[in-house]
């Protein structure tokens, strides 16, 4: 059985628009998945890339043209300027975390939960360091927001970026198949991923 490590931020446009791909393809090819949401400020900078608003004029141009045609394509609304964002995205990180931590004796679904966080963000225009927001999207995807451990879920936040850092990870989305050491960034990469677990490479 593969195995799947997922590393993201609630904050990534990108790991929004890519939808339950991932889950479709894990289900597809028995795979199981870890979801790895991590301080990719800190990620993006040891890969030597920047924060979008710092970015070429040309690169922010294009991102703000690209993010549209991909949301098209997916059937996803996309606010392209959302009220709050950026933000700070240790609440909902550590919540994920948390919900992961208990996901197997709770029947919660953690991908749920992450692409519920993802979506209050970029599609609801929330904020996903609000409490109230997180709350609310553990509850929609089974989770009892009174049991989760959020210190011990934060406490894993800094462990998970050291580990993306040194196994290469600088963008958002990015899968990394554990088995191959195979790596694919950006939800424009999932057909490959999926042809990868097919053994077509």
């Amino acid at each position: 059985m593969a195995h799947i490590d997922y590393y993201f931020t609630p904050l990534s446009p990108f790991a929004y628009l890519a939808g339950d791909g991932l889950e479709r393809i894990a289900a597809k090819h028995g795979a199981t998945i870890a979801y790895k949401p991590i301080d990719f400020g800190r990620a993006i900078a040891a890969a030597g890339g920047l924060p979008v608003a710092q970015r070429p004029p040309a690169r922010q141009e294009y991102r703000l043209q690209e993010l549209p045609r991909i949301a098209k394509r997916a059937g996803l609304s996309l606010t392209l300027h959302p009220a709050h964002w950026p933000t700070d995205g240790t609440p909902a990180c550590a919540a994920i975390l948390a919900a992961e931590a208990i996901a197997g004796a709770s029947g919660g679904d953690v991908g749920a939960l992450a692409r519920r966080i993802l979506a209050a963000c970029w599609a609801e225009e929330q904020d996903i360091a609000a409490p109230a927001v997180i709350d609310a999207a553990l509850r929609a995807s089974g989770f009892d927001p009174v049991a989760l451990d959020r210190e011990a879920g934060a406490a894993r936040i800094g462990p998970l970026t050291d580990e993306a850092i040194e196994r290469g990870v600088f963008g958002a989305p990015f899968y990394i198949v554990a088995e191959s050491g195979q790596k694919f960034w950006g939800q424009d990469r999932l057909d490959y991923l999926d042809a990868h677990l097919a053994g077509e490479f």
